[in-house]
């Protein structure tokens, strides 16, 4: 019954974490949008769109996701390196399947997309969000 409740525990883990994903992705497309709308200029309109996002994913991570009560000061340079580290891997991973392994955009996308967000859920629950040591 234990691994069950894990299992079950694991998976309503996984599903915050696409939410918390998913809505980060939506809110940085709506600002993006609204900003240039309003005249900034589309470098800055995206930058701070992203800073934004980013702000609101942490958060949201930390406290709802993960539910980690290891200090701000520990969790967030490390959720930044996880973050730094999934968006060079994107660009390795696409990179590969386009001009090696000659995949259509749509799959490089499909594909870019699962590796990072699984790195990422990996990396932020044993590392990023993990309990204090």
């Amino acid at each position: 019954m234990n691994g069950h409740v894990s299992r079950l525990a694991d998976n309503r883990k996984i599903a915050r974490f696409v939410v918390v994903g998913v809505g980060a992705a939506a809110l940085l497309f709506a600002l993006s949008y609204l900003f240039v709308r309003l005249g900034a200029p589309p470098f800055i309109a995206s930058t701070v769109a992203y800073a934004i996002a980013f702000s609101v994913a942490y958060t949201a991570q930390r406290n709802w996701t993960f539910r980690s009560r290891a200090s701000h000061q520990r969790t967030l340079p490390r959720y930044f390196a996880v973050q730094a580290g999934c968006a060079l891997l994107a660009g390795a991973i696409s990179h590969v399947a386009v001009h090696v392994l000659g995949a259509s955009p749509l799959v490089m996308a499909i594909v870019t997309t699962l590796a990072a967000s699984a790195i990422s859920f990996v990396l932020s629950s044993i590392w990023a969000f993990a309990p204090d040591d």
